[in-house]
């Protein structure tokens, strides 16, 4: 098998190490790159070598799957046929193009660029013959009063605390928001040693018998449910189901949130708050994809969600996505949309028309996972009202320091009616974090559909790098040959 022809891959969780594993099997040289020191993304991020965790196999779910996945990366490496570039942090995707014999411009290759370790000063330029995009997703939290307090951190934030440093972020918590993240993230903290104070989920326990008969469809996920539920009562964590925290109590950090029941429509009862006293709150409400490089490159973006076709190609030539940038999953969808777009993108390479029959089992599991993923998406949804409990002085924009109250006078009295108005005016989507933390409370504040901004670049780059980027071949660790 011809092994002249290079994918890139960017990001190393379960689509990418599916993808990286799928395509170099099948005679593909592969260049993975990732920011993390190890692979596994999120779900399957490893505490420090230095800190020589005796059991992270506790930490974990489905760590088998990952023995596998670490086990198959390796000998793929060893066997040169995969090339594992850490602590890259991709800003990036370039399309080289050219003159192709019939006289139109086509695509020629690709130049990834990235800077190199903690850092991210020092640039680096990665050609290949196509991309796939596996950068995953990141967490949406919608802001109340206090949120801004030392002590607040993200579920997803607290997670990473305890799997990759091997610390908890406080000694009594509360977790709350909405999401399956949150179960998890209770026991991982209770088993860690904290006190869990309280596991605060707005979903309505009703909506889930609405779409039973998917659930049923999956009894490994409702046993996994089960299990967490199980270690919850064990470790007396309480579930307050169709509840929200209100509010955030402390001076320079969290010593208690406010906790209240919510009615039908997503409103707060009066009368029905309760603080509990707590030194951090876990909070999330929910995941949003990674689209900033696929944005970059052109690629259409329905929503919120990088579209893709059955063999998970992108509209742009030589482009493929997988996982959670195409839509919030799961590890086990994410892992099928990576094999078939490593397989799809092996047999293109090599100038070969797919046949769909061969990845026909990760298909079928793919069609269930979407059909259970959409299903999570219409039980786990925030409070319709959650907005109507933001102070003037609430701040929804925290790189910029924009309160509540400069975006409700851009769209009352300035007549502003979406979130690139409201921006324009106000500067909310401006900062360091360029509106990944503030664009769904700007949209929701706005009343507008909240939509993937096309950003031109995935993260801040130093002007020199941007100024020599275009003659930076001397930094070229992967070439396409």
């Amino acid at each position: 098998m011809s092994t002249s022809r290079v994918l890139a891959v960017i990001g190393a969780g379960p689509a990418g190490l599916a993808a990286v594993l799928a395509a170099a099997q099948r005679g593909v040289r592969v260049t993975l790159l990732d920011s993390a020191v190890q692979a596994g993304g999120q779900f399957y991020r490893q505490p420090a070598g230095a800190l020589r965790a005796r059991r992270p196999q506790a930490l974990h779910h489905q760590w088998r799957t990952w023995e596998r996945l670490r086990d198959g990366l390796a000998e793929q490496v060893a066997a040169g046929r995969i090339t594992h570039l850490t602590e890259h942090h991709v800003w990036f995707v370039e399309r080289r193009t050219g003159e192709a014999p019939p006289g139109e411009p086509q695509p020629r290759g690709f130049t990834v660029h990235a800077l190199l370790g903690p850092g991210q000063e020092e640039p680096v330029a990665v050609h290949a013959d196509a991309v796939l995009i596996a950068t995953g997703g990141y967490e949406k939290v919608l802001p109340f009063p206090g949120w801004t307090l030392p002590g607040v951190v993200t579920a997803g934030g607290a997670q990473v605390m305890l799997k990759g440093g091997l610390v908890l972020p406080g000694r009594t918590a509360v977790v709350a928001g909405t999401g399956p993240l949150l179960m998890p993230v209770a026991v991982g903290l209770a088993a860690a040693g904290a006190e869990v104070a309280a596991l605060v989920e707005s979903a309505d326990p009703k909506a889930f018998a609405r779409h039973a008969t998917t659930f049923a469809a999956h009894p490994d996920k409702l046993t996994d449910g089960a299990r967490y539920a199980i270690q919850l009562m064990r470790h007396r964590v309480p579930l307050m189901s169709r509840h929200a925290v209100v509010e955030a109590h402390g001076k320079d950090t969290l010593d208690a949130v406010t906790v209240a029941a919510l009615d039908a429509a997503g409103r707060i009862r009066p009368g029905t708050g309760r603080r509990i006293p707590c030194d951090t709150l876990a909070v999330g409400h929910g995941m949003v994809p990674h689209t900033d490089l696929a944005g970059g490159l052109g690629c259409r973006v329905d929503g919120l969600n990088v579209a893709v076709d059955a063999e998970q190609r992108t509209d742009v030539p030589g482009v493929w996505a997988a996982g959670e940038t195409t839509g919030i999953g799961g590890a086990a969808l994410s892992l099928a949309e990576g094999h078939i777009a490593g397989r799809s993108a092996a047999a293109r390479l090599q100038g070969r028309q797919p046949d769909p029959r061969a990845w026909a089992a990760a298909a079928k599991s793919r069609t269930k996972m979407r059909e259970f993923a959409a299903a999570l998406d219409a039980v786990y949804v925030p409070p319709a009202h959650w907005a109507e409990q933001l102070h003037d002085d609430t701040l929804i924009c925290r790189c910029e320091e924009v309160p509540a109250s400069a975006v409700r006078e851009a769209v009352e009295e300035l007549g502003a009616t979406d979130a690139r108005t409201v921006k324009l005016m106000t500067r909310a989507g401006m900062g360091w974090c360029q509106g990944r933390m503030c664009s769904a409370a700007v949209a929701g504040l706005t009343g507008c559909e909240e939509r993937s901004a096309r950003r031109p670049f995935a993260r801040p780059v130093p002007l020199g790098v941007l100024a020599r980027a275009s003659d930076d071949d001397d930094n070229d660790e992967q070439t396409s040959s």
